[in-house]
């Protein structure tokens, strides 16, 4: 898509291409055929958050905090209260005299915490956050770094517990009955907020130290459910109750020494990276950023549906499942389209000289057989159904705003909003046809 009018790239990273992957021009499957380039930050552009229907931040290592109209592309003010890189950012909207508003929350090296009420901000000096995290039935939210800090919507500091590891705090989700996951390294720490009419405290409740190594994804699934992702490929699914392992999965890319566990294996010419960089769920189904490849994974079967293990030319940042699609340091965009895997063909009989190769063979097997992909139950195929090529850089995550468009950003210090060319024409038609009737020209 639109690689006539911007030209070919190579990808950033060392992994092979494949063929199977390149689409081409025609993209029936793909709608977003019209983008819109907007500048105004001067350094990689790292994190998008919706703020309502129409509007969106963006924000990254310029410090700068951007306030877009998704509709028009203009932007509408900009945030200037942090000096160093932003580690995080999201959106909290309370009700307060009776009605909504909606503060953006962001997290900065320069070790404040900044919440900012449409053009007005606030900011305070703590230590550095790397997570930030709005718990709406309670009315606060938490920071996340080498200390769990609670806040209220005045922007009041609750409660907060001790150092607790160099590494810090990454990531977080919320569990039921006022229970926190939060990864730390390799292990997942469960805290607990007591609350006490209007005073609240936190504290530690257990550790899980079932991961291998460091631990890059951790997200919510459904109320019983949530899920870890480690840099070696390593899935696990959690009850997010009683907190026990409730599936285990090991994404290995290239085939390695048999153990007990539950295994994906695949045999490739050279080891090829399984880092598990982000994951995203429905639910019932997750979709998890695997090196360059995705795996796609039902928690109620315990099983794989779908896999791709080289779906971009280098490592995918972020993915989403509701409308499958992916997003590379190789600079593109991908949407994906989960198909049913046609039916294996009836087995030619061998005949008279087939008798031959079954002489000498044990009739027992020496070991348990691998797990071959294509003979698990319900399998499908992941295929490519459109590519949007606009960026020059590492494109970090995109934000949906459904038939308004998609909103990407990269290390290009550029967003790029996609839009349905179809839709968009049909607009400035009506729009035409408005301005003629208005005049009397009709």
């Amino acid at each position: 898509m639109l690689r006539w009018i911007l030209g070919g790239r190579e990808a950033q990273g060392t992994v092979e291409k494949s063929a199977a992957l390149f689409i081409g021009e025609e993209q029936p499957k793909n709608c977003f055929t019209e983008m819109q380039v907007l500048k105004g930050h001067f350094d990689i552009v790292r994190f998008l958050v919706q703020i309502d229907d129409l509007r969106f931040a963006s924000a990254g290592d310029d410090g700068l905090v951007l306030i877009w109209n998704v509709e028009t592309g203009d932007c509408l003010f900009a945030l200037r209260g942090h000096t160093q890189q932003i580690t995080a950012m999201t959106s909290y909207t309370f009700i307060r005299g009776g009605n909504a508003h909606t503060a953006l929350l962001t997290a900065s090296s320069d070790r404040t915490l900044s919440v900012s009420f449409t053009q007005t901000s606030a900011e305070v000096c703590v230590s550095v956050f790397q997570c930030l995290l709005v718990l709406v039935r309670l009315d606060v939210w938490l920071s996340g770094g080498n200390e769990l800090c609670v806040w209220n919507r005045d922007f009041e500091l609750q409660c907060k517990t001790v150092h607790h590891s160099d590494a810090g705090i990454s990531t977080m989700v919320e569990l039921p009955k006022n229970f926190i996951a939060a990864a730390m390294d390799k292990e997942i720490v469960i805290f607990k907020l007591n609350l006490s009419g209007s005073d609240i405290a936190v504290m530690a409740m257990r550790h899980l130290a079932d991961h291998q190594d460091t631990i890059h994804s951790l997200i919510h699934i459904n109320d019983g459910l949530f899920a870890s992702g480690s840099h070696i490929g390593e899935l696990i699914i959690w009850d997010s109750v009683d907190w026990t392992i409730k599936s285990y999965e090991h994404i290995l890319w290239e085939e390695p020494a048999r153990d007990s566990q539950s295994e994906f294996r695949l045999n490739p010419q050279k080891q090829i990276e399984r880092s598990i960089q982000h994951m995203s769920s429905d639910g019932e189904y997750i979709v998890a950023a695997v090196g360059s490849g995705l795996y796609v994974y039902n928690v109620l079967t315990k099983s794989v549906v779908a896999y791709r293990r080289i779906a971009h030319d280098s490592n995918v940042l972020h993915t989403v499942l509701q409308r499958l699609m992916s997003c590379s340091e190789d600079g593109s965009v991908r949407m994906w389209e989960l198909q049913d895997l046609p039916l294996p063909a009836e087995p030619a009989s061998s005949g008279f000289f087939g008798m031959f190769g079954t002489f000498g063979r044990s009739s027992k097997q020496t070991g348990p057989p691998a797990k071959k992909i294509p003979e698990v139950p319900g399998l499908r195929s992941l295929e490519l159904i459109g590519d949007l090529i606009g960026h020059s850089g590492a494109v970090q995550m995109f934000l949906s705003f459904k038939e308004k468009g998609l909103v990407t950003c990269s290390t290009d210090h550029l967003l790029i909003i996609w839009k349905d060319g179809e839709l968009q024409s049909q607009l400035r038609s009506l729009a035409v046809f408005q301005k003629l009737e208005e005049n009397q020209e009709l």
